[in-house]
């Protein structure tokens, strides 16, 4: 198993509010995180920077993750940890008063997948059937989607589609989205935040997924390819791929 971490501030934000990382644990096995902050004063860095920082150590003190109900155990606990963390840290610095962030981590084991996620960056999952998102945008427009009171083509261009329902830090407790998927050998996941998937069809990100290449050409065509759009928000994505081989990835 193998991936790629890639982040961007784009072309229009002074800085990056967006992390995240690709790490492993004692034994080998993969943490990846896509975190997209938010709150004035860069407090948005800060947010998703306590959010990556502590589930890459927290995850490095981990030994293997043989069950789902193991995984799940361990990213529902863990995020709730960091949750506090946020609030915390925003409650004692003044500047950092009402910031929050996005997260999506997934542990990746040989067997299966755990994906946790609240607000609305996203985890895909390309395998043999096909291409699909395997969260759920916790946003005003996904809402409104799913209530059947606009399209999914006027949710594109809806005035508020940057709304979220929920996100890490912003209250003291918080409920965290998670599922587990079963995969095989050369199934693909893409993490992503909303500078990439508001700038690309998930056709078009299908089909740099599917292609054949090396993992850092593809994820810095798609960073590419988001800026060449409007590059508005940050980018940040991680591809991983479940191939036969294991190979130290960079955090």
């Amino acid at each position: 198993m193998n991936g790629y971490f890639l982040t961007d501030k784009g072309q229009v934000r002074s800085h990056n509010e967006d992390s995240g990382g690709l790490f492993f644990n004692q034994n080998h096995q993969i943490l990846a995180v896509v975190a997209d902050g938010m709150g004035g004063h860069r407090a948005g860095d800060v947010a998703s920077n306590i959010a990556t920082s502590s589930l890459h150590n927290k995850w490095l003190d981990t030994s293997a993750i043989h069950t789902p109900e193991q995984a799940e155990t361990w990213l529902r606990d863990t995020i709730k940890t960091v949750n506090s963390e946020i609030y915390e840290h925003a409650i004692h610095n003044e500047e950092c008063h009402g910031m929050g962030t996005t997260v999506v981590a997934v542990i990746c084991t040989d067997e299966f997948f755990s994906v946790a996620h609240i607000g609305d960056s996203r985890c895909y999952l390309a395998n043999g059937t096909g291409f699909k998102q395997v969260t759920e945008d916790h946003s005003l427009v996904n809402e409104l989607v799913r209530t059947g009171q606009i399209s999914p083509q006027d949710a594109e261009h809806h005035p508020r589609k940057n709304v979220l329902l929920k996100a890490l830090g912003t209250e003291a407790n918080t409920e965290v989205d998670i599922r587990t998927v079963t995969w095989d050998p050369d199934n693909q996941l893409l993490l992503c935040s909303d500078g990439l998937s508001n700038k690309m069809s998930d056709e078009e990100l299908y089909d740099f997924v599917k292609t054949p290449m090396v993992l850092e050409d593809a994820a810095s065509k798609l960073v590419n390819i988001a800026n060449e759009r409007g590059g508005e928000d940050n980018i940040t994505l991680v591809i991983v791929h479940h191939d036969e081989h294991e190979k130290e990835g960079a955090s």
